[in-house]
């Protein structure tokens, strides 16, 4: 798990790190779509809605930071969200969000 949340450890790359735009720190998700995808209960769907609402907050945060603190907040945005998603799901439903948020990150631009 921890060689896992290492190799997703976030980090802005130089194109976005003078981006005046948020909509790449904007991770909207369809949760319905994902809790079907990781087969998950009624309340785990509840519980990954909240994670995901804080995870989206955190990730604002980080629009308005820059440089090493918007590195930062964007990597304990992510140890959070790992940590609180480890929690609520099973190892296999954990592995397919992990391969989920890592595709969401790069396609953001936000993951090296």
């Amino acid at each position: 798990m921890v060689a896992l949340m290492l190799g997703m450890a976030a980090t802005v790359n130089a194109e976005n790190e003078n981006a005046n735009t948020t909509d790449i720190y904007t991770v909207s998700t369809n949760i319905k779509s994902l809790a079907k995808y990781l087969g998950l209960n009624t309340q785990q769907t509840l519980d990954v809605n909240d994670i995901h609402t804080s995870f989206c907050n955190d990730l604002k945060e980080a629009a308005t930071a820059e440089g090493a603190e918007r590195d930062m907040i964007i990597k304990l945005a992510l140890k959070k969200n790992c940590m609180y998603m480890h929690m609520v799901l099973d190892k296999e439903q954990y592995s397919k969000y992990l391969r989920v948020l890592n595709a969401t990150m790069n396609n953001r631009g936000l993951n090296k």
